[in-house]
């Protein structure tokens, strides 16, 4: 299979709805998680004073980069050259402007609605295995209201890619997959995290049923969502719901699944990793990047492995300027 005409009207922007958030990365190990009670790999929902306590508690250094999924995914678009656009809400303070900053440098138009509540913050506990376990304050990205997201926010889009973690807020998400879809959009949703799929289970069936072109996860999400621990199994469970169905599965690989063909994408480098942070939403980058210029399903997954990859090997979701020479021999 090789050229795939999925976007049919001459558009090529991506556009991204999440949550607009500074990543905290610190590194810690597996006792520090038993002692604060986390799930290795878990994303929880905490408040402002518990983020400060659990840095308190840490005896590493912390560093601060902007982040969020969706825009982690909207950053990698506008720095392989793509137009990008990533739409969400955040305070009005110096992270808010830290966020607005690097969007703009990294090639992004940035759409941020300003709250009340100061910019959002999510904690990532990084451990020797290079998992990542996350505490994220919403701030004032939990304050975005359903009618501040219209079709507008969406115009010339080919793809919207919708972050899993609205699925927290059901009329949010509802109201920016409505607008998507009434922009003309196709319409990614990246299923962000296993809890988040085991906690709103109900509702995202309901949303992919209705409105979700490609659906974006990790073997972990795809068990979550699809009750099958078997690849394979998962794999056409996700795609009898939806007409591109991808599945990541760490260092072995991905699987991208659409109108019949089934493509296995093999692992870029030789699977070390530095740290895991945004290796999800980096391959989503560059496989929607790929999608939207007519790129093969292999071509695509190629791209979305190598940015998957590279990131890998950096703390933080942010690609340097070397990794991106690298991944755009891709494109060549």
């Amino acid at each position: 299979m090789n050229k795939i005409k999925y976007i049919t009207a001459n558009r090529r922007l991506i556009a991204g709805i999440g949550s607009a958030l500074v990543d905290v990365l610190i590194h810690e190990n597996d006792e520090f998680l038993a002692e604060i009670d986390a799930a290795k790999g878990s994303m929880t929902l905490v408040g402002q004073n518990d983020i400060q306590h659990i840095r308190a508690m840490s005896s590493g250094k912390s560093s601060l980069v902007p982040g969020g999924s969706a825009c982690n995914t909207i950053i990698g678009v506008g720095s392989l050259g793509g137009r990008a656009r990533f739409v969400g809400k955040c305070g009005s303070d110096k992270m808010g402007q830290l966020i607005e900053d690097d969007l703009k440098r990294q090639n992004v138009e940035p759409v941020l609605l300003k709250g009340d509540s100061p910019t959002g913050c999510s904690l990532s506990i990084i451990t020797p295995d290079a998992q990542r376990t996350m505490f994220t304050y919403l701030g004032a990205s939990a304050e975005t209201r359903p009618e501040e997201i219209s079709a507008d926010r969406f115009k010339d889009a080919a793809v919207v890619l919708v972050e899993g973690y609205l699925l927290y807020n059901p009329d949010l998400i509802q109201a920016a997959l409505s607008a998507a879809r009434k922009a003309g959009a196709k319409i990614a949703l990246d299923l962000a995290s296993y809890n988040v799929v085991a906690d709103a289970k109900t509702l995202l069936e309901h949303l992919v049923d209705t409105y979700v072109d490609i659906l974006l996860a990790n073997e972990d999400e795809a068990e979550a969502f699809t009750g099958y621990g078997d690849e394979h199994q998962a794999l056409e469970a996700l795609a009898a719901k939806t007409d591109i169905a991808v599945l990541k599965v760490g260092s072995r690989g991905s699987y991208v699944a659409h109108a019949g063909h089934r493509v296995a994408i093999k692992p870029m480098g030789d699977g070390t990793a530095l740290d895991t942070t945004g290796a999800g939403d980096l391959w989503a980058a560059g496989f929607l990047f790929g999608l939207v210029n007519g790129y093969s399903l292999d071509h695509c997954g190629r791209l979305g492995s190598a940015c998957g990859y590279e990131v890998c090997q950096v703390m933080g979701a942010n690609v340097p300027e070397d990794g991106w020479r690298r991944i755009k021999r891709l494109l060549e």
